[in-house]
């Protein structure tokens, strides 16, 4: 295995003590091999990101490559913004407007005065196409149907699928007790990389608590998930419960595993006001101990 001393662990999202998703970083990958970058996401047994010369003949500033212990990502949000943040800390940044290729394609990063953020494109969003899907989900969540609220269950993405399944409120949201090994099952009918059951904390401030439980990630369940908080943005859009204006949609997650966390989505429009995509952002540390 590659030398890891070159190894920065960061936590993404923290909104308290202890709080946040960590991330190892390696900010100088050049010479790792796929199963060099599997077995450092597997003994820190977190999404781990690999920075790169950027592709020959593109625009890009670096190349991102993402993975757990099971697999290679194609993004990962939190990872995304502790690496950029990392190389600010470093001054290793071209500029304030960064580009990254990754393989769900170009995100761009941006250093500003509310910190940094990352891009995602416009959500997609697809209605489960059979009532026994909903119903399986529910089962495995070990919830009943009395706790969902009433907003479809979405298939939404904006670089990787995750499920958005509403429920009427944060202590139910606490309360599930999921089948830890029928979540893949379930992932893999209904096309989802993972269930991110949620619930609305305070609607006047667009504040929403949410977990999330990976479909086959090496770990059961995610502090912070900057890609599912995208798609959850999208969700609350298109339902009506947020509007494109305003300030950003707040995303809470990792209290029921004691990493309180809290994501940031904001809105892009055009000059039309139509939706083009989001940004996201949210605290970067370093790992406490680290």
């Amino acid at each position: 295995m590659t030398p890891t001393s070159n190894i920065s662990l960061v936590t993404v999202f923290a909104a308290g003590p202890g709080g946040g998703n960590p991330a190892p970083v390696i900010l100088d990958a050049a010479g790792f091999a796929d199963a060099d970058m599997r077995a450092v996401a597997a003994a820190y047994g977190h999404e781990s990101v690999f920075v790169f010369p950027p592709p020959d003949h593109s625009d890009c500033h670096f190349t991102f490559r993402f993975f757990v212990p099971n697999h290679e990502m194609e993004m990962c949000g939190h990872a995304t913004l502790g690496a950029v943040w990392l190389l600010k800390q470093l001054d290793k940044l071209p500029g304030e407007q960064i580009r990254i290729a990754t393989l769900s394609g170009t995100v761009e990063a941006q250093v500003g005065p509310d910190g940094i953020e990352i891009s995602q494109p416009k959500g997609k969003l697809e209605p489960l196409k059979t009532d026994g899907h909903a119903r399986k989900i529910l089962a495995v969540l070990g919830v009943d149907e009395a706790g969902l609220a009433p907003q479809p269950i979405w298939n939404a993405s904006t670089s990787r699928t995750k499920t958005l399944i509403p429920l009427k409120n944060p202590a139910i949201l606490d309360g599930l007790r999921p089948d830890f090994d029928r979540i893949e099952r379930i992932c893999e009918a209904i096309g989802s990389t993972g269930l991110y059951p949620f619930a609305v904390s305070d609607a006047q401030n667009r504040i929403f608590e949410a977990r999330q439980f990976p479909k086959s990630s090496g770990y059961p369940e995610d502090a912070a998930t900057g890609i599912a908080a995208a798609a959850l943005a999208f969700g609350l859009l298109e339902n009506g419960q947020v509007s494109a204006e305003g300030a950003p949609v707040r995303v809470r997650q990792g209290r029921a595993m004691g990493r309180p966390s809290e994501i940031r989505v904001r809105f892009q429009t055009d000059s039309a006001g139509a939706v083009r995509g989001c940004w996201l952002g949210g605290d970067v540390r370093f790992e406490a101990g680290h």
